[in-house]
């Protein structure tokens, strides 16, 4: 399956020439939609009748909502007719199959191959380029080098 993840991230970046996340979800057709959520809840999934919905909480900063909206956008498209909420303290540790392959669609989406080749020169380490990019740092292991 993560090898399928990926190739379907990088299908969609270049189809969308794109690897942001709310861009490519509003070329979906994927409403995404500001909410006030409570601080624990940073986003959602939701299927209804054919439409697709991606709920962010409001309060979150530009890297934090492109991170919970990479995830939920791997949800849309990797299980587009089950509706699941990102809550801050599980959705990242979890190890709930559909959390798992969100997070990888997540970190492929924003963290694509060719930003790692750009920085390998440098003395930037896997973590510093994600940190840099707004993905929390221990899905390290999601992403290979």
């Amino acid at each position: 399956m993560q090898k399928l993840i990926s190739s379907v991230v990088r299908h969609l970046i270049e189809k969308y020439a794109t690897n942001d996340p709310l861009s490519i979800a509003e070329e979906m057709g994927i409403q995404v939609v500001p909410w006030d959520f409570p601080d624990e809840v940073q986003g959602m999934y939701k299927y209804e009748r054919r439409n697709q919905f991606i709920f962010v909480n409001d309060s979150l900063s530009e890297k934090e909502r492109d991170f919970v909206l990479a995830h939920e956008l791997g949800h849309a498209i990797l299980h587009p007719t089950h509706n699941t909420s990102f809550l801050r303290n599980n959705t990242l540790f979890s190890v709930n199959k559909f959390e798992r392959q969100a997070n990888k669609f997540a970190v492929e989406l924003l963290l694509p191959d060719e930003i790692i080749h750009s920085y390998q020169d440098t003395r930037l380490t896997k973590q510093n380029i994600m940190q840099m990019q707004g993905i929390p740092t221990h899905l390290a292991h999601l992403k290979k080098i």
